[in-house]
């Protein structure tokens, strides 16, 4: 499933099935248009693979099934945002399997640019899943953009009531 990626300055965005990730895709479009750069759509599954595929033929399988999803999960994310692959961009489509932070960094070279989202996570999502976009913010040898999930227009803080902490009360 994996192209031949051009060379020279790429936009590279990854995607998968958040809000965060549609906010971002349509932000790297965008930037992608201005700029007049090839766009690189990122989608990686968290399946679990063996590290030597080769020891089990099942394996070799699974990687496929999961490579080919991929690519339906970006085709899918672009029809949401954009009505489908814009036509005005060179758009590629990458699909891994393994750990997403580390397969970014690793696409991401010199002059390059990383776009990634980044949504409201629950405690327990948090405890136990790392943040893609932090590890990206980290390790990257590239510029990293990370687009922000906005907030629902009915969410306290858009309304400018600021957060308190559940055990303080209110007075009138």
């Amino acid at each position: 499933m994996e192209q031949d990626l051009p060379g020279g300055a790429r936009l590279i965005v990854g995607v998968d099935e958040s809000p965060a990730a549609r906010w971002a895709l349509a932000w790297a479009i965008g930037a992608a248009r201005l700029h007049r750069m090839a766009l690189v759509a990122v989608h990686v599954s968290r399946a679990p693979v063996h590290p030597f595929p080769e020891a089990l033929p099942v394996q070799h399988a699974v990687r496929a099934g999961e490579e080919a999803r991929c690519t339906e999960v970006i085709t899918g994310v672009f029809e949401d945002v954009a009505g489908g692959v814009p036509d005005d961009l060179a758009t590629f489509m990458v699909g891994r399997v393994g750990d997403p932070g580390y397969h970014l960094v690793d696409l991401a070279r010199e002059g390059d640019l990383l776009v990634l989202g980044r949504g409201r996570r629950g405690v327990l999502s948090r405890v136990f899943l790392p943040s893609t976009s932090m590890y990206c913010a980290r390790h990257a040898r590239t510029t990293v953009v990370i687009v922000q999930q906005p907030s629902p227009p009915d969410d306290p803080e858009m309304s400018g009531e600021r957060n308190r902490r559940f055990w303080t009360r209110r007075h009138p």
